[in-house]
């Protein structure tokens, strides 16, 4: 994932990520062609925080950066 805090773009693929994980992220709203935004990155590393179907979540950048997605 290469958003920028603040800006917002779709998902395009998902691929990579533990099967557990990606369910639970699939519950959330998180899935292919949906709509998410950045809204913040932790100090040192920590997680990156995200918007999705206006839910806000938190994950690892690892299982961030396993998510593609188009800038809008």
């Amino acid at each position: 994932m290469r958003l920028q805090p603040g800006t917002t773009g779709s998902i395009y693929r998902i691929e990579g990520m533990n099967p557990i994980l990606r369910r639970r992220l699939a519950d959330l709203g998180v899935s292919e062609g949906v709509m998410i935004r950045l809204k913040g990155k932790g100090p040192f590393m920590g997680p990156i925080t995200l918007e999705c179907n206006g839910q806000l979540f938190a994950i690892r950048r690892k299982e961030a950066s396993m998510i593609e997605v188009k800038v809008s």
